[in-house]
């Protein structure tokens, strides 16, 4: 027999398919004896198929499931036309004292609910604010909310506890809490410890969205398009500002990537820091905001944050720099790079005369970056009508042994990056 015969053959004794109409409406019926279907122990249905549906089964008629359903209908209409002639009843005088109040008052002030319903409400609802007062002064007491500047004071991340430092624009019923609780891995905040933990429970991710661009050992930068991944990078901008005081972007982030470093164990990769990028940059800035969590400073993440921006622009053939205004820790990390930078050249330098655009186009750093470096560092001398770059050797050869004593655990490997520059850049 051909393939052709026998795909005919098992063609022909395949069973055939039922419509579903065929299978469900006409075949489908309840098992209780006696029973038509019609009906549903909720009342909101015409037919019934499983016993949990059958009023027989439940010793009820099909019109006395329908009654409580009905009875509700009639319970919410006479509801709404008690309150309609409550509203009615109000005289013109009290009508008038209400909108003077509201008008006076604005949203300062709660509005008046005397003669609005029932003494009986008005008694139940006064006794829920005063629950709720009580609730809240509790937290207040305890430290889990803030007084007077709607500022959050900590903020949980992962194992850390940290102390924030600048006001971040987060919603106004989180931003008063004292304490706000974070998920390490999607960024989501949260305002008590115990839906932290419920969310811990079902949160699926373990490192940052977007494509692994980077690996050495247990260091790995992800590249993420806020375009792409519009949350994460809006719930990122937000808590790099309560570490930063010039950081202007919280929600417009689609025209940057943002690049994580995370740090892996056995728990997930966890966020040391990022810096974001425009993705069409008119001043070929290499860096629009840069951060290290205050868990993973002083430890040389920062450099490797800086060093690895610098790494991306000569993969651009580009010369990069900062966007300013840099905060105080970023100026001062950067210009600390700049002249480690410049050391490492001049002492590998091996000819006469050293150029600057020369420099700039070896390391990525701007032409203008590399002046005010040399400056500082008492390196340029203008002499007959020329810049003088001079090599201090007193301070290559300080360079030197920091380098020595620090060794390589904290560095850039440009072998370990895996990228393509995006298209448009």
């Amino acid at each position: 027999m051909s393939l052709k015969e026998a795909a005919a053959h098992d063609l022909s004794h395949r069973p055939k398919r039922r419509r579903f109409h065929e299978s469900y409406n006409f075949n489908m019926k309840c098992p209780t004896p006696g029973c038509n279907s019609l009906g549903h122990l909720t009342g909101r249905h015409e037919r019934h198929f499983s016993i949990s549906g059958c009023p027989l089964y439940h010793n009820l008629s099909a019109d006395e499931c329908k009654a409580p359903t009905e009875r509700q209908l009639r319970y919410k209409e006479k509801v709404t036309e008690l309150r309609r002639k409550r509203n009615s009843s109000l005289n013109k005088e009290q009508k008038e004292k209400h909108m003077e109040h509201r008008q006076s008052h604005r949203a300062s002030r709660e509005p008046l609910l005397e003669n609005i319903t029932s003494d009986y409400d008005l008694e139940l609802f006064r006794k829920a604010q005063a629950r709720a007062s009580e609730d809240l002064e509790k937290l207040r007491l305890a430290g889990q909310v803030s007084e007077g500047s709607n500022m959050i004071k900590t903020i949980v991340f992962g194992r850390y506890e940290l102390d924030t430092w600048y006001h971040s624009p987060y919603p106004e019923e989180y931003a008063r809490l004292g304490r706000l609780y974070m998920c390490e891995f999607c960024l989501k905040y949260m305002k008590s410890q115990t839906i932290l933990r419920r969310h811990m429970a079902k949160c699926v991710w373990k490192h940052p969205p977007g494509d692994e661009i980077y690996r050495k050992g247990n260091i790995s930068v992800f590249e993420v398009d806020g375009k792409k991944n519009k949350i994460y990078c809006q719930n990122l901008c937000l808590l790099a500002k309560l570490f930063l005081d010039h950081k202007t972007l919280y929600y417009d982030v689609e025209p940057f990537l943002f690049y994580v470093m995370t740090e892996a164990d056995n728990t997930g990769c966890h966020l040391v820091g990022y810096f974001s990028k425009e993705k069409n940059s008119f001043l070929n800035y290499n860096v629009s905001c840069i951060l290290t969590m205050p868990q993973y400073m002083r430890q040389g993440y920062g450099k490797m944050l800086i060093d690895f921006s610098y790494l991306l622009s000569k993969v651009e053939e580009k010369v990069g720099s900062p966007e300013r205004p840099l905060s105080d820790l970023g100026l001062i990390s950067y210009r600390s790079y700049w002249k480690e930078v410049l050391l490492r050249y001049l002492n590998n330098f091996q000819g006469k005369e050293i150029s600057i655009k020369e420099i700039s186009q070896e390391t990525a750093v701007n032409p203008v970056d590399i002046v005010s470096t040399l400056q500082s560092l008492q390196m340029l001398k203008y002499w007959k009508g020329k810049h003088l770059v001079l090599k201090r050797q007193d301070l290559i050869d300080d360079w030197k042994a920091k380098e020595t004593k620090r060794g390589n655990g904290k560095s850039i490997d440009p072998t370990a990056l895996k990228w393509t520059p995006p298209k448009g850049t």
